[in-house]
């Protein structure tokens, strides 16, 4: 199984069972090394909530390749509105599909779409992280969130082989917190993710990855270049 880092907070995930995208924000990612137009086919596109740098491409992608948005209920409806194909769920669900198992789990944030005709944001749903056990392979990805006790459960009931968690502050964990939240998972390797593409979550994964060594030897830090993949 191959994990490929889009930038932010986007990955892909493809190997034998399926190909699937977390979070696709390309159109507008500084960061990105990748566009819309390049994906013809997945199996599934995850969204961890509905501000525009997670949903980002979803709708489109789904549109293009007819691959499923799977995202809370409340996100799920919103995209089905606008013509996407969706599969809803919700925090603390689980499903199989074709590609493996689905589980949402929580995360301490917001989930709001800008509306287009102005005036409030449209609520879509609490944000969460998602558990995906692939290829008998347990991966946790958090979305935007902030540190919190529950996530010492997730790992004491799931062998986690990659955690992919916020490092960027400021709209969630920073540097120290992703280190605690490891010692909570303990993970086999950790991917820092939404950090650097804005001045405003500016941090250095080399620190991370120091601080990571120091407090929880027992999990490799891998930090990914976009474009860049790793082998699980």
């Amino acid at each position: 199984m191959r994990i490929c880092f889009h930038g932010h907070a986007c990955f892909e995930i493809a190997g034998e069972a399926g190909r699937i995208l977390i979070d696709p924000f390309l159109t507008g990612n500084p960061s990105a090394t990748v566009k819309p137009e390049d994906f013809t086919w997945l199996d599934a596109i995850l969204v961890t909530h509905g501000h525009r740098d997670h949903l980002g491409d979803a709708i489109q992608l789904s549109r293009q390749t007819g691959a499923p948005i799977i995202a809370v209920f409340e996100l799920a409806a919103y995209c089905q509105s606008q013509g996407a194909k969706t599969h809803a769920m919700h925090i603390g669900g689980k499903h199989l599909f074709p590609f493996g198992w689905v589980k949402l789990t929580n995360a301490l944030h917001g989930s709001g779409i800008e509306n287009p005709e102005g005036g409030n944001m449209i609520y879509v749903g609490p944000s969460c992280g998602f558990l995906l056990k692939i290829e008998e392979k347990w991966l946790y990805h958090a979305g935007d969130t902030g540190l919190f006790g529950d996530m010492e459960l997730i790992g004491i009931r799931h062998p986690l082989e990659v955690a992919m968690l916020p490092i960027g502050d400021n709209f969630g964990m920073g540097v120290e917190e992703a280190v605690h939240a490891s010692q909570f998972l303990r993970p086999k390797v950790v991917i820092p993710m939404h950090y650097n593409t804005f001045p405003l979550i500016a941090q250095d994964g080399g620190e991370f990855l120091h601080l990571l060594q120091r407090r929880a030897p027992e999990s490799q830090g891998k930090v990914l270049k976009p474009g860049e993949t790793f082998e699980v």
